[in-house]
C-alpha cells in the first residue's frame, strides 16, 4: 500500500481494529446465545447460532492478519477488544429465544454498517485487498442480517 501522506491508512487500519474487536465480541456473544438458547426453537436455533459464530470466528485471523500485513499492531487483550467493540455484552442467560435473534440480528446491522463505512477509507488508502475483503465480509454479514431477520418472522 502506498504512503499517501495522509491519515487514510490509520484511519483504515483503526477501523480494521474496531471491526476485529466486534467479530472477537459478536463471537462470544453468539456462542453464549448457543450454549443457553432455549424452548421450540431449540434445535434449529441452537445449529444456527453455532454456524454463524464459526463463520464470525474464522474471519478475525484474517483480519488481523489484514492489520499486520499493514505494518500496523492489532489489539492485544480482552480490554483493548472492549474498548474498541461496537457491540455490547450480554450476561443474562435467560433471555427469550427471540430476544437472543433479536440482538444479533441487530449487532450484525451494526457490523454491516460499519463494514460499509470502512469501503471509502480501503480506496483512500488504496488498499485494495481490503477493498476486496471487504465486500466479501460484508456478503457475509448480510447473509447472517437475512437468516436472523427471516427466524425472526417465525
Amino acid at each position: 500500500m502506498a504512503d499517501r501522506g495522509d491519515n487514510s491508512k490509520s484511519e483504515l487500519m483503526a477501523e480494521l481494529n474496531g471491526l476485529l474487536a466486534d467479530h472477537f465480541a459478536l463471537f462470544t456473544k453468539t456462542k453464549n446465545f448457543h450454549w443457553h438458547v432455549a424452548g421450540p426453537r431449540f434445535r434449529d436455533l441452537h445449529l444456527l447460532f453455532d454456524e454463524q459464530a464459526i463463520e464470525i470466528r474464522d474471519q478475525i485471523d484474517v483480519i488481523g492478519e489484514r492489520v499486520r500485513k499493514n505494518d500496523a499492531y492489532t489489539l492485544t487483550s480482552t480490554g483493548s477488544i472492549a474498548k474498541h467493540t461496537q457491540i455490547k455484552d450480554q450476561d443474562d442467560v435467560t433471555l427469550t429465544a427471540d430476544a437472543m435473534v433479536k440482538e444479533l440480528h441487530d449487532d450484525n446491522v451494526k457490523l454491516v454498517e460499519r463494514l460499509k463505512r470502512m469501503k471509502p477509507l480501503a480506496e483512500q488508502a488504496g488498499d485494495n485487498a481490503t477493498d476486496g475483503l471487504l465486500d466479501d465480509w460484508t456478503d457475509m454479514a448480510e447473509e447472517r442480517v437475512w437468516f436472523l431477520r427471516q427466524t425472526l418472522k417465525a
